[in-house]
């Protein structure tokens, strides 16, 4: 029999006690990077869809690796332009083969989610102790690397299992980013502990608007600039949050990485704006709220 789901209840946000930022902010911006990994002989995101199933598949990998090798190096000092702070939801293997990367993150003080180890598989269909491995391997790897164990949590293509939040919070997790349905942090039901989320997107995400939908650079930075500008009048009576998800290999580009630029700034530029992380906005949700 087909299951509903029972990993939390209805609220509608009209109807829910009063939320708060900080400073009394109507919104905050978090900008996550999906820094990953892939397998040359695995069909993963591909911009050649009709090639994806050769073996080596090297037009679409060599298209991804530009993001590692490039394009995130663009994107660093872009946002360093800008005076914001990112986000990272990563791979425990971009640790392995693509380290310097990493290295810089935690230079400039980027908090990191664990994203699995390896875009070339989910969690979905794992059996429970492999699952439970895979997550301890990630966090183990990134902590090695970095000095600092995640407390945040994105599914490889946001994918989980029926177990997933319980072996998220078993292994340490504070939050979880892959239940798209809400514009403030709420809990996860678990069965110990505690597991909040923290909202996310499928909208503003660059796999959706540029290789699905097919927008125009022009197009892509005026939907982020809409989305904002909605949520911007919105949270003056209920604070709300914005996500801007991203990947390197598609925003890193020059042509694109340049409307990206433009866009965050135009939000920024903004007052009672909260240009945080997804730490951040867990810290906060935590302290203030008991998440």
């Amino acid at each position: 029999m087909p299951l509903d789901n029972t990993r939390y209840d209805y609220s509608a946000i009209t109807q829910r006690p009063p939320f708060r930022w900080p400073n009394g902010e109507r919104l905050a911006v978090w900008v996550c990077y999906n820094v990953e990994h892939f397998k040359i002989d695995v069909p993963a995101t591909s911009q050649s869809e009709g090639l994806a199933h050769l073996k080596p598949d090297v037009i679409n990998y060599a298209w991804r690796d530009y993001g590692l090798r490039v394009g995130m190096w663009r994107l660093f000092e872009m946002m360093e332009r800008l005076g914001i702070k990112g986000s990272s939801t990563l791979n425990g293997e971009v640790c392995i083969h693509e380290k310097p990367v990493v290295d810089e993150m935690a230079r400039l003080g980027w908090p990191i989610l664990g994203h699995g180890m390896t875009n070339s598989q989910n969690l979905t269909n794992l059996p429970e102790d492999e699952e439970r491995k895979v997550i301890g391997d990630t966090l183990d790897i990134i902590e090695r690397t970095t000095g600092k164990r995640p407390i945040g949590w994105l599914g490889p293509a946001l994918a989980e299992s029926f177990v997933t939040p319980e072996l998220l919070v078993e292994a340490g997790v504070k939050y979880v980013c892959d239940w798209v349905c809400d514009d403030q942090p709420f809990q996860i039901k678990v069965k110990t502990g505690k597991l909040a989320s923290i909202p996310y997107t499928q909208h503003i995400n660059d796999i959706g608007m540029i290789l699905s939908s097919k927008r125009s650079d022009q197009e892509f930075y005026q939907e982020i600039c809409d989305q904002f500008d909605v949520l911007y009048r919105e949270g003056a009576t209920i604070p709300r949050t914005m996500a801007i998800a991203l990947h390197p290999f598609l925003v890193g580009v020059p042509h694109r990485s340049k409307y990206l630029e433009q866009a965050l700034s135009y939000i920024a530029g903004h007052r009672d704006v909260w240009m945080c992380t997804g730490d951040d906005i867990y810290n906060w949700y935590a302290s203030e709220y008991g998440g």
